[in-house]
């Protein structure tokens, strides 16, 4: 991410600050990077209340280092801050809080988004780096169901966001599409599935409705298991054409299904692919870890111990030979390197599974260290679990085996419905008003899971999801319509060539503060993997042009944005425009679509 000037003239000239006023301690530690503009830059934080400066530097941190007391450092740093035109410190307490002159911000901010227009926010930061996200990862004959909603959204959008800072970001769908479930499915399939011929129902339902019963059934015939391990060794042989036939079968009517929903949500993918296609990449990764030493038996079943006392051993193979996820996802980590030379790869998966990619992780360091891999080509520092906590529809818990599912494609459509009811009762004259709707309820759908922070669970609540007003999906998207109902009523064109000293407003200001803000929202998204960031900064930023939209004038009325005043209306008009690129493009990186009515 390039680097925020205003701020590089701050770091440059505290620094000069620090080196003339602690000159011994300066020489005492020669040229360490305490006093280096690069690590005070970063030091640099947004003080909450923005009103007390753009930017400041606490200073508690120095305080070892030169002998003073936090306040009497940023008082001195203070005093000796070589004042520029457009940036101007005070001390207060261990703070020293940066203000930037509004004019400068303004004519800088203004004329970068109108001039980028879509691409404001972008950098090259990634130098076309190769980054992997795993997403989704639905599995084959099941609904798709609640419990992935998160994953996918989550993924889609961090895919978007590298891809905005210059990396080449791969999008994978690994399918469940593989294991000891369809030893049971086929055995059930070929039990009961005539019982379903005729009836109205997907084959998806049906195989579900057969996945189900089968644990229902074995509850009481255990035969049905063993059964089922047999299936699948036959199927994992490959020797068995039959078998293999009825799970492809399976796995194309399932992708076909699973493509119609990704179209609805608008979700993408570079790369669809599953744990099958690992089937024949994991007898090597085994035999490589029983050449380095790393492996043992337990109870019958190849393990491998990882350097965590607080984990078990990772299963390899079960004492009947079965492969399991962890193996496959071992072996995919090497297959992924071999195909794609990736820099970094993140596998988007509920914190349920953290331990999983301990060990997976853990299994793939001891091989590096044992094979003496080259710190350049080791895979461990390239792997990320990019953890989420789960969806809850009140105390509702999900559960595939006992076939308490909520489908996906259920929730989209209910979210339609009601948005439909709720804009024929404020806009009923609204064209295309089901497209709008399904517009609006996808994105108030995706905005729910990604305006909290990936790690905590999103309890589902249909009344604040769908509400116009407050921190929603639709808020955002009717502010961005709002935007563009303004621009339509000005009718012509707006450029960055405007007396911006007119927008001197604190509500004016505020929002262009806001507008300045967005690369590095973007940038804090990507660094904390979670596009929470992008989210909040699009909610503050609707909600100061709102604040500004709605302001009074001195006479009481509504201070309209459009009036006789032309060079006002003119440098109102470029804030409008720069805040409708930014808002819209936040919502592209969420993944949401951006309306121009509602």
């Amino acid at each position: 991410m390039s680097k925020d000037e205003f701020k590089q003239q701050f770091a440059a000239h505290v620094a000069e600050a620090f080196q003339q006023c602690y000159a011994d301690k300066f020489q005492e530690l020669g040229q360490q990077q305490v006093f280096d503009p690069d690590f005070i830059y970063d030091l640099l934080e947004k003080p909450k209340d923005p009103r007390m400066g753009r930017f400041a530097l606490p200073v508690f941190r120095f305080a070892r280092i030169v002998g003073d007391k936090p306040p009497t450092i940023a008082s001195r740093i203070a005093e000796i801050f070589r004042k520029t035109d457009s940036v101007t410190i005070t001390a207060t307490g261990g703070f020293l809080n940066a203000q930037v002159d509004s004019a400068t911000l303004a004519t800088k901010t203004i004329g970068q988004v109108l001039e980028a227009q879509k691409n404001y926010g972008a950098s090259s930061e990634g130098d076309g780096k190769n980054l992997l996200v795993e997403y989704s990862s639905v599995n084959i004959a099941k609904p798709f169901g609640i419990a992935h909603l998160r994953t996918t959204i989550l993924g889609a959008s961090l895919r978007t966001i590298f891809k905005k800072l210059g990396y080449n970001a791969v999008g994978i769908n690994y399918l469940g599409d593989w294991g000891t479930q369809f030893g049971k499915l086929i055995v059930a399939f070929r039990k009961w599935s005539k019982e379903y011929s005729g009836k109205d129902i997907t084959r998806i339902a049906m195989l579900f409705l057969l996945y189900v019963r089968f644990h229902k059934m074995a509850k009481e015939d255990k035969s049905l298991v063993e059964d089922a391990r047999n299936v699948f060794r036959a199927l994992e042989g490959g020797g068995d054409a039959k078998t293999t036939e009825l799970w492809q079968q399976f796995r194309s009517q399932s992708i076909e299904e699973f493509k119609r929903i990704y179209d609805r949500l608008g979700v993408e993918f570079d790369l669809i692919t599953g744990e099958a296609n690992l089937n024949d990449k994991m007898q090597p990764i085994i035999e490589r870890l029983e050449k380095a030493e790393l492996t043992r038996i337990s109870e019958g079943a190849l393990v491998v111990d990882v350097d965590d006392t607080q984990l078990p051993p990772c299963l390899l193979k079960k004492a009947d030979g079965a492969t399991l996820y962890a193996t496959r996802d071992i072996a995919g980590a090497f297959w992924r390197y071999e195909k794609f030379g990736y820099d970094q790869s993140l596998y988007v998966v509920a914190n349920s599974q953290s331990d999983h990619f301990k060990q997976v992780f853990g299994v793939i360091k001891r091989l590096e260290e044992a094979e003496q891999t080259p710190d350049n080509q080791r895979l461990t520092p390239r792997l990320k679990h990019v953890d989420f906590g789960w969806v809850k529809f009140g105390d509702r818990a999900m559960s595939t085996r006992g076939g308490n599912v909520i489908p996906v494609e259920d929730v989209i459509d209910k979210a339609a419905s009601l948005v439909t009811d709720m804009i024929r009762e404020k806009n009923p004259d609204l064209e295309n008003i089901d497209d709008t709707a399904a517009m609006v309820g996808v994105g108030a759908v995706k905005f729910s899971q990604l305006s909290v922070k990936r790690q905590t669970d999103v309890n589902f609540n249909w009344e604040a999801v769908l509400s116009f007003e407050g921190e929603t999906g639709p808020y955002l998207q009717y502010t961005h319509a709002r935007l563009c109902s303004l621009e339509r009523k000005f009718g012509q064109p707006v450029t960055a060539d405007v007396n911006v000293v007119m927008l001197d407003g604190e509500e004016e200001r505020r929002v262009v503060e806001l507008l300045a803000d967005f690369p590095e929202a973007i940038a804090d998204a990507a660094r904390n993997y979670d596009p929470y960031f992008i989210a909040a900064h699009s909610l503050r930023l609707a909600g100061a042009f709102n604040k500004f939209y709605q302001r009074k004038a001195p006479d009481g009325r509504v201070d309209k944005i459009i009036s006789d005043n032309t060079s006002l209306t003119a440098a109102r008009m470029a804030l409008v425009v720069s805040v409708r690129l930014v808002i819209g493009e936040g919502l592209r990186l969420l993944g949401i679509q951006a309306p121009e009515e509602m």
